[in-house]
Order: C-alpha cells, then sequence, then structure tokens
C-alpha cells in the first residue's frame, strides 16, 4: 500500500496537476491539505473518475484537509477539540480495517510575537491529548500532513541558524516531541536518519534551485509501522513546473508499507 501526504495550497488551483501526479505515483491512500475549498464544491466526481473516493473536512478560502483513499475507508473524525476557531484542520478515517490514517493541516504560528504563535502551541496541546484518548480502531495507526515545525537544524537550510526562530522554536519542537512521545515515529527519518531532504521550499527568491527548504510535511507511524514501511520518498519531482502547471510550496511525501 501507498500512502501519502501533500499541502496542495489550494485544490481547484492545482486540480490537473494533482491529477498528474495520481495518474503517475497511483497512491492507495492520501492526505491533503491546505484545500481552500468548502465542502460543497469540493470535486468528488473528479476523484472518482481516477478511481479514488474522498472524504473531506472542508472550509471556505481557507484551510481544509481530505483523504482520497482507491481502499474502502470509513470517516470516523474531524477536528480538534477546542480548536474550531483555528478551521478545519484534521481528519481520521479507517483504512479497510488495517489502518488508521489521519492527515492534519497544522497551524503555522506566523512569527514569535503573533497571537498565532501562543494559538498554535495550545492547538498542538490539544491535539495530543486527542490523539492519546483515540486507542479504538486498528493497530497501526498514521498521522501525516504539515506540521509547520522544522525538528532538527538538519531539516532546514538555515541549520543552526535557524535556531530560535519561528518553526524552529524549543517549544514548537517540544510540543511536537510530545505527540510523537505517545508513541510515534518519523519514518522519513527513521529510513534516512542522516539525508537532508526538504518538503517546502519558499515561491519567493528561487529557493526551490537554491536548495533553500525546510522538512515539515511528515509521515508519523506507529511502532508497528516501521517494519512494514519498504521506502519513504520527498517527491520532489513533483515541487517543479510542469509544462504551464504551477506546483504548489509543497512536495508530496509517500510511503510504500506492506499492508
Amino acid at each position: 500500500m501507498r500512502i501519502a501526504t501533500w499541502n496542495v495550497n489550494g485544490l481547484r488551483a492545482r486540480l490537473e496537476y494533482i491529477t498528474r501526479w495520481l495518474e503517475d505515483r497511483q497512491p492507495d491512500v492520501v492526505g491533503l491539505q491546505e484545500l481552500k475549498t468548502p465542502d460543497d464544491m469540493f470535486p468528488h466526481d473528479h476523484f472518482k473518475d481516477l478511481g479514488y473516493e474522498a472524504l473531506a473536512h472542508g472550509q471556505k478560502s481557507w484551510n481544509g484537509v481530505a483523504i482520497l483513499t482507491k481502499v474502502p475507508a470509513t470517516l470516523t473524525r474531524t477536528g480538534v477539540p477546542n480548536q474550531d476557531h483555528f478551521g478545519s484542520r484534521l481528519i481520521t478515517a479507517n483504512i479497510d480495517d488495517k489502518l488508521e490514517f489521519t492527515t492534519v493541516y497544522c497551524p503555522n504560528g506566523k512569527n514569535l510575537e503573533h497571537a498565532d504563535f501562543g494559538g498554535k502551541l495550545a492547538w498542538y496541546d490539544d491535539l495530543t491529548a486527542q490523539w492519546q484518548a483515540a486507542n479504538e480502531g486498528p493497530a497501526h495507526k498514521v498521522i501525516c500532513g504539515d506540521f509547520n515545525i522544522v525538528p532538527k537544524a538538519l531539516d532546514g537550510w538555515r541549520g543552526d541558524a535557524g535556531e530560535g526562530s519561528i518553526f524552529y522554536t524549543k517549544e514548537e519542537r517540544g510540543r511536537l516531541q510530545a505527540l510523537m512521545d505517545t508513541g510515534l515515529t518519523d519514518l522519513f527519518r527513521h529510513r534516512y536518519p542522516d539525508a537532508q531532504e526538504f518538503s517546502w521550499w519558499d515561491y519567493r527568491g528561487g529557493a526551490f534551485h537554491r536548495k533553500h527548504g525546510l522538512r515539515i510535511d511528515f509521515i508519523l507511524g506507529t511502532a508497528g509501522m516501521l517494519d512494514l514501511t519498504d521506502e519513504v520518498v520527498i517527491d520532489r519531482e513533483y515541487r517543479r513546473k510542469i509544462d504551464e502547471l504551477t506546483a504548489s510550496d509543497h512536495a508530496p511525501v509517500y510511503a510504500d508499507v506492506s499492508l
């Protein structure tokens, strides 16, 4: 089974680009973030023609998450408790009774002086509490998405120079670690402990070509997923412009797992 995560930075603006990726990579289950699409405008029929059922938790203008699946799935959860003001940022499905699959679009935080920074930390606290409390469902669980945190200096192009700035703070990293301490492992970093690869690049300043990126998009899995994971790929090829189609500022990340 190929599972994937992708912050598409606008579903309708990127639909043809996403279609090419789906046809090329043939993932079985995909978590999408930053849809910028309300539920009543979600293109279910388009994805059905490609072989995917879609479960969506959208929102007008901003945010929004969805799961595309070729495998039978049941929606089990949307949203983070106490965090409706931050918008539509979490959706969970039971995939064929084999995998609990959650995708999240974690708040950005804007900057250290902004009220959203404290809000981001509180959002993570509530996410972790929710994750700890949700013990039902399949033993194998994945939470993937755009986490908007750089876990270590290796995961950002600025290296140690980024320490203490937004995405790199001890407070943010502490929240991510608290989530992972519930029994989660970063599947990419587990497989490639020393690799410096990025999943996001600013559109400005030629950041992609200058390799000025961040790794902020993860697939986190429970312990049983480690031995089942055959490969994890940050799909950098799908951060490039294709013909006249503009890519998201995030690359897709996918894992091949023996489920």
